[in-house]
Parts: C-alpha cells; sequence; structure tokens
C-alpha cells in the first residue's frame, strides 16, 4: 500500500511533468532530496516533498526533516526547494528552502483578516507554474 510519502511523490512528479519539466528520481531513498529537476539542460534543483494539509486558511507543512537521532535537520544546504502536496485541495506549491521558516513553514490560502502583508507567504506566489516561469527567467 503506498504512503503518504509515495502519493506525495506521485503528485509532484506528476505537476512536474505536467508543465514540462525534466525531472530525475534518486536510486536511493536516504538523501535529503526526493527528486532532482533539470533546468535549461545544464542547472538541476534538488527537491525534497512535503506533504501539507490546510488549518485555519493556511497550508501547513514541515520544513524540516528528522535524521533519527540528531533531531531536526533543515533542508539548507541539503536541498534546494520544497514542494508542497496539499491533498485536500489537490496543489502542489513550491517554496525555495532559504524562505522556509525553521520547523513548519505556512503558505496563506486567503488573506490575513487584519490585512497583514510582511512575513506573510501566500500560497498564490507559490504555484508550480509561478516557480517553473522565475527559474527558466533566471535561467535565461
Amino acid at each position: 500500500m503506498a504512503t503518504r510519502g509515495d502519493v506525495t511523490e506521485a503528485a509532484v512528479l506528476n505537476a512536474f511533468t505536467q508543465v514540462g519539466l525534466v525531472v530525475l528520481v534518486p536510486w536511493r531513498h536516504d538523501l535529503p532530496y526526493d527528486l532532482v529537476v533539470c533546468i535549461g539542460g545544464d542547472r538541476f534543483v534538488k527537491v525534497q516533498c512535503k506533504s501539507g494539509r490546510v488549518r485555519r486558511g493556511s497550508i501547513l507543512f514541515n520544513s524540516a526533516g528528522t535524521d533519527h537521532g540528531r533531531g531536526r535537520l533543515h533542508y539548507r544546504g541539503r536541498a534546494d526547494v520544497l514542494a508542497v502536496y496539499c491533498p485536500s485541495i489537490d496543489r502542489v506549491f513550491v517554496v525555495p528552502v532559504d524562505e522556509a521558516a525553521g520547523f513548519v513553514t505556512s503558505l496563506r490560502l486567503e488573506p490575513a483578516r487584519n490585512n497583514q502583508v510582511r512575513g506573510v507567504r501566500l500560497a498564490e506566489d507559490h504555484t508550480v507554474e509561478r516557480w517553473v516561469a522565475s527559474v527558466q527567467a533566471a535561467a535565461a
């Protein structure tokens, strides 16, 4: 039976291939990334897949891994982006590792009721399509 992680990786792989990306699947499962995306033929982006959950108008996901015995480990320097699949809304979002919070990151689905914008990550700013457009523009 497929695990939640398997479903998440499959959803991310599907979302990336749907927009025309070349995706490589590493042979080993003990790496700090689950997929590798080839951008422009010569740039490789390490992708760690995460499952998200909707809570109070935001998607929450763990942005740190656990190295059983050493505790929480941030993905900085180990992966380039976190690809988040949220099954309840069937969507994938991409967050650069350097923009992720230390342990749990949130992406707002709705604007804050108090109109706060500073320090707020909007889910719509992190869609797969927007991420692809930004990395392709940077590669050009």
